[in-house]
This record gives C-alpha cells, sequence and structure tokens, in this order.
C-alpha cells in the first residue's frame, strides 16, 4: 500500500483530491502515508480520527483528512473542511464514500478492500480526464500490483 501511495503522491498536482475508502485495517493511512512520501513528506503520517484533519509540509502541502467520526456529512462546511478541499495542496481524505455528496469537482477514487492479513485488493477509479491519465501512469508502474 504504501509504494502504491508513493506513486499516486508523485503524480498529483496542487488542488487534487483523493478519497479513500475501505474497511478499518484496511490500508487507508498506510495509503496516506505513501502519499504523503510522494509529495516529499518524511513526517510519519498518523490516522486524524479525533484531529479530523493533520497538515503536512511537502513540495505540495497534504491535508489528511479522517470523517470516520462524523454524524451529518454537512458538518464538514461547519468546520471548515470544504476550504482544504479546493485549497493549494492535496487533500486525502479517510471514509470519503461518507461525504462524496459534498464534494464539488473531480476527484481520484480509491477503494481498498482487506483481502487477508497481508494482501489487499484496490479499485481506483474516476471521471475525470486528468486522473484518468494518473490512472493510466499507475497502471504502466504498478506491475507489483498485478
Amino acid at each position: 500500500m504504501r509504494q502504491l501511495g508513493e506513486l499516486i503522491g508523485g503524480l498529483l498536482k496542487e488542488g487534487s483530491i483523493v478519497c479513500l475508502a475501505g474497511d478499518l485495517g484496511s490500508g487507508k493511512t498506510v495509503l496516506a502515508g505513501g502519499i504523503a512520501k510522494g509529495l516529499g513528506i518524511n513526517e510519519h503520517v498518523t490516522s486524524p480520527t479525533f484531529t479530523l484533519i493533520k497538515e503536512y509540509t511537502g513540495r505540495i502541502p497534504l491535508y489528511h483528512v479522517d470523517v470516520y467520526r462524523l454524524y451529518d456529512p454537512a458538518e464538514i462546511f461547519e468546520l471548515g473542511l470544504d476550504e482544504y478541499l479546493y485549497g493549494q495542496g492535496v487533500t486525502v481524505i479517510e471514509w470519503a464514500d461518507r461525504i462524496k455528496e459534498y464534494i464539488d469537482g473531480d476527484y481520484l477514487d480509491i477503494m481498498i478492500e482487506k483481502l487477508d492479513d497481508d494482501k489487499r485488493g484496490v479499485i481506483i477509479s474516476s471521471e475525470s480526464s486528468w486522473y484518468t491519465d494518473i490512472i493510466r501512469e499507475l497502471d504502466k508502474k504498478c506491475t507489483f500490483l498485478q
């Protein structure tokens, strides 16, 4: 997961939004840590479950958001999380399936399924041509995933 995240992070640009979905323990935070590394961030990335958002500085800022504890998806506006979604950094959202209806614009959608303790299934999709180009690039580079 970390390697995949690093590849993704290396391809993202300012304003990118990455939506992560998957069960507890599926690897969302590990993938986010790889994205951080791909953005040139050397800090250890931890889940922002209780703080909702953590900011990291790299070649592009990373806004790591976890909406697991939101009871009402509209809370993203009350908490000001929408400002991060449309900011100058890369926004990675764990449990994004809970707020997708509130995300305007394009995003990279990543679904992670825990197949067993050390094996994951990953589906990456987007309706945006720019993110589709990223998916094609990942397909070329990710022979370790096949």
